[in-house]
């Protein structure tokens, strides 16, 4: 049986993936210098992901009888995400995306044990798979953190 905590934990999961998405998307487009390049393809690469991430969520909500939330419903929370004031600031968006990916492995492992305790395999299945893409992320952008100059 769903409890309302597996339902709130997949839409605050849904929230931060398609937040996460606008962020990447601008943070890919406002980034410039010689050292941004590689972070932008890898931001390109993952908006992707992160918004099949969200579609998976929303339909796992539909199928709980719930709705994902439309834009009204949404509250912004990645503020150390939001592109820098100087675009060559790479260093500001890796740490950026670091702590994104750090909220949404702790969501989804959370969403993991909820789902256990409430004998949910499907939803638990889902928050494993979405799990194992946020990890490769973070790993990732750890990478970059080690090779990126810090100002």
């Amino acid at each position: 049986m769903t409890t309302d905590e597996i339902t709130d934990l997949l839409t605050e999961a849904y929230n931060d993936e398609l937040e996460t998405v606008m962020n990447y998307l601008s943070n890919a487009i406002v980034l410039d210098g010689i050292h941004a390049e590689e972070v932008k393809e890898s931001l390109e690469e993952d908006i992707q992901e992160e918004l099949d991430h969200a579609r998976i969520l929303g339909e796992r909500l539909k199928q709980l009888d719930e709705s994902p939330p439309g834009s009204e419903q949404f509250e912004a929370k990645q503020h150390s995400l939001q592109p820098p004031e100087d675009t060559t600031d790479v260093q500001s968006v890796i740490e950026g995306v670091l702590e994104a990916e750090n909220d949404a492995i702790e969501t989804y492992r959370s969403l993991i044990e909820a789902a256990d305790d409430a004998n949910d395999p499907v939803t638990e299945d889902v928050a494993v798979t979405i799990l194992t893409d946020e990890e490769a992320h973070r790993t990732e952008f750890r990478g970059f953190q080690k090779e990126f100059p810090m100002d």
